[in-house]
């Protein structure tokens, strides 16, 4: 928990605070959630609390649909994104069923609770020729630190796994034989996802010449690691990623732009949406058709740009 949700947590009435600790362990070890997922419903659920607390509820029991709306209705007042709303009434929905599940609600009020619509934002992807670019950013001086980068933007845009997925891997979990990485995803999901010969390169000179130089006992059997040996950390790679686009002269861009841009170009290459689909490893097929959004865009664009009546 954040301080601010820590504090709050604590002033909550005894009944509320034991039910959010129930709820949290349940999302850890039932549900098997990130501990992402789980901070943030957390914090979402505790709000949700207190705001029922300030109603004059002492216990989960007292929960009805008006304080679940009311709750909504004054985040918004304060200038919550809907996206942000939608996100918390997901959470309210989920506490409110596990709360009935385990008798602290004599109803599901949460089921009635609809959810604001968010505006689903095109992802910004880069051009072919700019992700590679990008790729390239390092150079090829065998420094440990440029060898590691190269390796770390090349799986990135090669596989589109996610940040957190890359910096899970093992070296272990490269079969360099196959080319193909095992990824560890959402909800412990496991699913193999292929690479291409540059990024087999430069994997392999990872390995080989900079790896060694970085590693530490403290290592273990991380694939990437940070400049002290340790496992390499999501906020280090973000900062990788950002730091070569800008000196690239390139749009912003994160590894989440990279996992945008190649599931986007394997699309317009050809490929199957179900196999991107297992690729991204994302569990609905809606969460990927937002990249033939992209390539919709992208032919339109095109159209205006070069058709003489457009």
């Amino acid at each position: 928990m954040s301080r601010s949700t820590q504090v709050t947590h604590e002033e909550l009435p005894p009944a509320m605070r034991d039910a959010v600790d129930d709820f949290a362990r349940h999302l850890s070890r039932v549900d098997n959630r990130s501990a992402h997922t789980v901070r943030a419903y957390v914090a979402d659920v505790v709000s949700l609390l207190d705001h029922a607390s300030a109603m004059g509820c002492t216990a989960p029991g007292e929960l009805d649909i008006a304080v679940l709306r009311s709750w909504l209705a004054r985040l918004r007042t304060l200038g919550a994104a809907r996206s942000s709303l939608a996100r918390r009434a997901a959470a309210g929905r989920t506490f409110s069923a596990w709360a009935h599940r385990s008798g602290l609600l004599a109803a599901d009020v949460g089921a009635q609770l609809a959810s604001p619509k968010g505006r689903r934002e095109l992802p910004t992807v880069l051009r072919a020729d700019q992700a590679a670019m990008l790729v390239r950013a390092p150079g090829d001086e065998a420094a440990p630190v440029l060898l590691r980068d190269r390796a770390l933007l090349e799986l990135l845009y090669a596989t589109g796994i996610r940040v957190s997925e890359l910096c899970g891997l093992d070296i272990a979990d490269v079969d360099r034989g196959r080319r193909v990485v095992r990824v560890i995803g959402k909800g412990d999901k496991e699913r193999a996802v292929p690479y291409g010969l540059p990024a087999e390169e430069a994997v392999d000179d990872w390995l080989r010449l900079g790896r060694p130089d970085l590693a530490t006992p403290d290592s273990g059997n991380a694939l990437l690691l940070g400049a002290r040996g340790g496992r390499l950390q999501p906020t280090i790679a973000r900062r990788v990623v950002g730091g070569y686009a800008r000196a690239a002269g390139l749009p912003h861009t994160s590894p989440h732009g990279l996992r945008h841009s190649a599931a986007t170009h394997l699309l317009e290459g050809g490929a199957d949406l179900r196999a991107v689909q297992e690729l991204l490893g994302h569990s609905s097929l809606s969460s990927t058709q937002i990249y033939t959004h992209v390539s919709v865009e992208r032919l339109r664009a095109a159209y205006r740009q070069a058709h003489p009546r457009a």
